[in-house]
Protein backbone atom coordinates (compact mmCIF):
# COMPACT_ATOMS: atom_id res chain seq x y z
CA UNK A 1 0.00 0.00 0.00
CA UNK A 2 1.39 3.38 -0.99
CA UNK A 3 1.84 5.98 1.81
CA UNK A 4 -0.53 8.96 1.94
CA UNK A 5 0.79 11.93 -0.06
CA UNK A 6 0.99 14.17 3.00
CA UNK A 7 2.52 11.61 5.34
CA UNK A 8 6.16 11.67 6.42
CA UNK A 9 6.80 8.45 4.50
CA UNK A 10 5.38 9.92 1.27
CA UNK A 11 7.30 13.18 1.63
CA UNK A 12 10.57 11.36 2.29
CA UNK A 13 9.96 8.83 -0.51
CA UNK A 14 9.24 11.59 -3.00
CA UNK A 15 12.43 13.45 -1.98
CA UNK A 16 14.66 10.36 -2.18
CA UNK A 17 13.30 9.48 -5.63
CA UNK A 18 13.72 13.06 -6.88
CA UNK A 19 17.32 13.24 -5.68
CA UNK A 20 18.24 9.74 -6.88
CA UNK A 21 21.58 9.85 -5.12
CA UNK A 22 23.02 8.43 -1.88
CA UNK A 23 21.62 10.21 1.19
CA UNK A 24 21.97 9.89 4.94
CA UNK A 25 19.39 10.88 7.53
CA UNK A 26 20.92 14.30 8.10
CA UNK A 27 20.87 15.11 4.35
CA UNK A 28 17.15 14.37 4.22
CA UNK A 29 16.36 16.19 7.48
CA UNK A 30 18.19 19.34 6.31
CA UNK A 31 16.39 19.36 2.97
CA UNK A 32 12.91 18.78 4.42
CA UNK A 33 12.98 21.38 7.19
CA UNK A 34 10.17 23.28 5.41
CA UNK A 35 7.83 20.36 6.21
CA UNK A 36 8.55 20.71 9.97
CA UNK A 37 9.66 17.08 10.19
CA UNK A 38 11.99 16.26 13.06
CA UNK A 39 15.06 14.15 12.48
CA UNK A 40 13.53 11.25 14.43
CA UNK A 41 10.46 11.26 12.16
CA UNK A 42 12.75 11.35 9.10
CA UNK A 43 14.72 8.37 10.41
CA UNK A 44 11.53 6.43 11.10
CA UNK A 45 10.21 7.17 7.61
CA UNK A 46 13.47 6.07 5.98
CA UNK A 47 13.47 2.83 7.96
CA UNK A 48 9.82 2.16 7.08
CA UNK A 49 10.50 2.75 3.39
CA UNK A 50 13.60 0.56 3.48
CA UNK A 51 11.79 -2.25 5.33
CA UNK A 52 8.94 -2.03 2.84
CA UNK A 53 11.33 -2.30 -0.10
CA UNK A 54 10.41 1.12 -1.48
CA UNK A 55 14.01 2.41 -1.19
CA UNK A 56 17.38 0.70 -0.93
CA UNK A 57 19.99 1.16 1.78
CA UNK A 58 23.46 0.08 2.82
CA UNK A 59 25.09 0.20 6.21
CA UNK A 60 28.55 1.70 6.64
CA UNK A 61 29.48 1.13 10.25
CA UNK A 62 26.82 2.86 12.36
CA UNK A 63 25.54 4.95 9.47
CA UNK A 64 22.93 4.00 6.91
CA UNK A 65 23.01 5.33 3.38
CA UNK A 66 19.71 5.42 1.51
CA UNK A 67 19.10 5.59 -2.23
CA UNK A 68 16.13 5.34 -4.56
CA UNK A 69 15.42 1.94 -6.10
CA UNK A 70 16.96 1.98 -9.55
CA UNK A 71 14.57 -0.58 -11.06
CA UNK A 72 11.78 2.01 -11.04
CA UNK A 73 13.59 4.26 -13.49
CA UNK A 74 13.67 3.74 -17.23
CA UNK A 75 17.23 3.51 -18.50
CA UNK A 76 17.59 5.33 -21.84
CA UNK A 77 19.25 3.57 -24.74
CA UNK A 78 22.17 5.02 -26.68
CA UNK A 79 19.90 6.80 -29.17
CA UNK A 80 17.90 8.42 -26.38
CA UNK A 81 21.11 9.40 -24.62
CA UNK A 82 22.37 11.07 -27.77
CA UNK A 83 19.09 12.97 -28.10
CA UNK A 84 19.33 14.05 -24.49
CA UNK A 85 22.91 15.23 -25.02
CA UNK A 86 21.85 17.19 -28.09
CA UNK A 87 18.95 18.76 -26.20
CA UNK A 88 21.27 19.64 -23.35
CA UNK A 89 23.74 21.27 -25.76
CA UNK A 90 20.93 23.32 -27.32
CA UNK A 91 19.70 24.39 -23.91
CA UNK A 92 23.22 25.39 -22.89
CA UNK A 93 23.52 27.47 -26.07
CA UNK A 94 20.18 29.16 -25.39
CA UNK A 95 21.26 29.83 -21.81
CA UNK A 96 24.46 31.52 -22.97
CA UNK A 97 22.50 33.63 -25.45
CA UNK A 98 20.09 34.66 -22.71
CA UNK A 99 22.97 35.53 -20.38
CA UNK A 100 24.55 37.66 -23.13
CA UNK A 101 21.25 39.43 -23.78
CA UNK A 102 20.76 40.09 -20.07
CA UNK A 103 24.29 41.49 -19.78
CA UNK A 104 23.65 43.84 -22.72
CA UNK A 105 20.39 45.06 -21.19
CA UNK A 106 22.02 45.57 -17.79
CA UNK A 107 24.85 47.53 -19.42
CA UNK A 108 22.34 49.73 -21.24
CA UNK A 109 20.39 50.34 -18.03
CA UNK A 110 23.58 51.25 -16.21
CA UNK A 111 24.52 53.64 -19.01
CA UNK A 112 21.10 55.30 -18.92
CA UNK A 113 21.22 55.62 -15.14
CA UNK A 114 24.60 57.37 -15.36
CA UNK A 115 23.22 60.02 -17.76
CA UNK A 116 21.86 63.26 -16.35
CA UNK A 117 18.14 63.93 -16.38
CA UNK A 118 16.78 67.05 -18.10
CA UNK A 119 16.28 68.67 -14.69
CA UNK A 120 19.88 67.90 -13.68
CA UNK A 121 21.17 69.27 -17.00
CA UNK A 122 19.27 72.53 -16.43
CA UNK A 123 20.67 72.83 -12.91
CA UNK A 124 24.18 72.13 -14.21
CA UNK A 125 23.76 74.79 -16.89
CA UNK A 126 22.75 77.39 -14.28
CA UNK A 127 25.77 76.53 -12.12
CA UNK A 128 28.14 76.74 -15.09
CA UNK A 129 26.71 80.08 -16.20
CA UNK A 130 27.24 81.50 -12.71
CA UNK A 131 30.78 80.14 -12.64
CA UNK A 132 31.50 81.70 -16.05
CA UNK A 133 30.17 85.05 -14.83
CA UNK A 134 32.40 84.94 -11.75
CA UNK A 135 35.43 84.11 -13.87
CA UNK A 136 34.62 86.92 -16.30
CA UNK A 137 34.45 89.39 -13.39
CA UNK A 138 37.88 88.26 -12.19
CA UNK A 139 39.26 88.42 -15.71
CA UNK A 140 38.00 91.98 -16.20
CA UNK A 141 39.58 93.00 -12.92
CA UNK A 142 42.90 91.51 -14.00
CA UNK A 143 42.68 93.29 -17.33
CA UNK A 144 42.03 96.53 -15.50
CA UNK A 145 45.09 96.08 -13.29
CA UNK A 146 43.09 95.34 -10.12
CA UNK A 147 44.94 93.21 -7.57
CA UNK A 148 42.81 90.23 -6.54
CA UNK A 149 45.04 89.30 -3.59
CA UNK A 150 45.22 91.75 -0.71
CA UNK A 151 48.60 92.69 0.81
CA UNK A 152 47.58 90.94 4.02
CA UNK A 153 46.78 87.70 2.18
CA UNK A 154 50.02 87.90 0.21
CA UNK A 155 52.02 88.48 3.39
CA UNK A 156 50.34 85.52 5.11
CA UNK A 157 51.10 83.21 2.17
CA UNK A 158 54.70 84.37 1.94
CA UNK A 159 55.13 83.87 5.69
CA UNK A 160 53.72 80.35 5.50
CA UNK A 161 55.94 79.52 2.50
CA UNK A 162 58.97 80.88 4.31
CA UNK A 163 58.18 78.73 7.35
CA UNK A 164 57.75 75.57 5.26
CA UNK A 165 61.01 76.18 3.40
CA UNK A 166 62.78 76.77 6.71
CA UNK A 167 61.49 73.43 8.02
CA UNK A 168 62.48 71.75 4.75
CA UNK A 169 66.02 73.10 5.02
CA UNK A 170 66.23 72.10 8.72
CA UNK A 171 65.08 68.53 8.11
CA UNK A 172 67.36 68.21 5.10
CA UNK A 173 70.34 69.23 7.24
CA UNK A 174 69.33 66.83 10.03
CA UNK A 175 69.12 63.98 7.52
CA UNK A 176 72.51 64.82 6.03
CA UNK A 177 74.13 64.80 9.48
CA UNK A 178 72.51 61.48 10.37
CA UNK A 179 73.36 59.95 6.98
CA UNK A 180 76.99 61.01 7.22
CA UNK A 181 77.21 59.43 10.68
CA UNK A 182 75.68 56.16 9.46
CA UNK A 183 77.83 55.83 6.36
CA UNK A 184 81.10 57.17 7.75
CA UNK A 185 82.32 53.80 9.03
CA UNK A 186 79.98 51.57 7.03
CA UNK A 187 81.66 49.04 4.68
CA UNK A 188 78.83 49.56 2.19
CA UNK A 189 79.07 52.04 -0.63
CA UNK A 190 76.85 55.01 0.35
CA UNK A 191 75.22 55.14 -3.08
CA UNK A 192 74.37 51.42 -3.05
CA UNK A 193 73.20 51.66 0.57
CA UNK A 194 70.96 54.59 -0.38
CA UNK A 195 69.39 52.63 -3.24
CA UNK A 196 68.96 49.58 -1.00
CA UNK A 197 67.00 51.64 1.53
CA UNK A 198 64.96 53.35 -1.18
CA UNK A 199 66.13 56.84 -0.17
CA UNK A 200 65.74 59.66 -2.68
CA UNK A 201 67.35 63.10 -2.54
CA UNK A 202 65.54 66.20 -3.75
CA UNK A 203 67.55 66.21 -6.95
CA UNK A 204 66.65 62.55 -7.58
CA UNK A 205 63.03 63.55 -8.09
CA UNK A 206 63.73 66.85 -9.83
CA UNK A 207 63.03 69.12 -6.84
CA UNK A 208 65.21 72.07 -5.86
CA UNK A 209 65.01 73.73 -2.46
CA UNK A 210 66.70 76.82 -3.89
CA UNK A 211 64.07 77.24 -6.61
CA UNK A 212 61.38 77.45 -3.94
CA UNK A 213 63.48 79.78 -1.81
CA UNK A 214 63.76 82.14 -4.78
CA UNK A 215 59.97 82.57 -4.73
CA UNK A 216 60.21 84.50 -1.46
CA UNK A 217 61.03 88.23 -1.77
CA UNK A 218 64.57 88.97 -0.62
CA UNK A 219 63.45 91.06 2.31
CA UNK A 220 61.29 88.25 3.71
CA UNK A 221 63.79 85.35 3.46
CA UNK A 222 64.87 83.82 6.72
CA UNK A 223 68.54 83.39 7.50
CA UNK A 224 69.81 79.92 6.59
CA UNK A 225 70.49 79.10 10.21
CA UNK A 226 66.83 79.34 11.13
Amino acid sequence: MAPKSDSADAIVLNFVNEQNRPLNTQNVADALQKFNLKKAAIQKALDNLADGGKISFKEYGKQKIYVARQDQFEIPNSEELNQMKEQNANLQKQLEEQKKAISEVEAEIKSLQSNLTLEQICEKEVDLRMEVQELEVKLNKLRGGVTLVSPEERKAVESMLSEKISQWRKRKRMFRDLWDTLTENSPKDPKEFKEELGIEYDEDVGVSLQSYSDLIPQGRKRPRGQ
